[in-house]
């Protein structure tokens, strides 16, 4: 299993629509694998495929001993209450800022399988759940950020602030 090159903010691929899986074979659970490992590795709690160049509809997780992956997402419901706390992004390294999310949140899709999954999280899984459903719609965080926050952000984005390359990767990795 390779280790996969993270896509920073500016790579096309990052803004757009990943597509339906389709075929629920060796092929999708090797990605799915892949991607776990890449997670891993960048100390991340999710990735999307879009983030490591594959517009497929798949996102990956792992927050202390719950992992898994979720395929086709689509919301189900979320809260009206919302929380707001920092939030960062493999694509954005070393970047935080707070972010208003659904406090709650519960998506349906499919596993690896075809097999019909449910996930729903309060808090950071909410959060994790709604942001990586973003990143499959080409949306990024952002997008969601106060007006100060996001000039903020593009303004490190443009001085080069963010975090080094780490394991010989292409890309920053956090």
């Amino acid at each position: 299993m390779p280790l996969l090159p993270i896509r920073l903010f500016g790579d096309p691929v990052l803004r757009q629509r990943a597509v339906e899986v389709t075929e629920f074979d060796d092929d999708l659970r090797r990605l799915a694998d892949d991607m776990l490992l890449t997670l891993h590795s960048a100390a991340g709690a999710a990735i999307a495929a879009n983030q490591v160049g594959v517009l497929r509809r798949i996102f990956v997780w792992e927050l202390g001993e719950d992992r898994g992956a979720l395929v086709n997402p689509t919301v189900e419901w979320t809260s009206d209450e919302t929380q707001d706390g920092e939030e960062g992004c493999l694509s954005f390294p070393g970047l935080y800022f707070p972010t208003v999310r659904a406090l709650r949140a519960r998506l349906q899709g499919v596993d690896v399988h075809g097999e019909p999954r449910q996930e729903s999280g309060e808090g950071v899984r909410a959060r994790m759940l709604l942001h990586e459903l973003d990143h499959l719609n080409g949306i990024l965080f952002i997008d969601h950020l106060a007006r100060h926050d996001r000039k903020e952000a593009m303004r490190r984005i443009r001085a080069g602030e963010l975090e080094h390359p780490v394991d010989g990767q292409e890309g920053p990795v956090v």
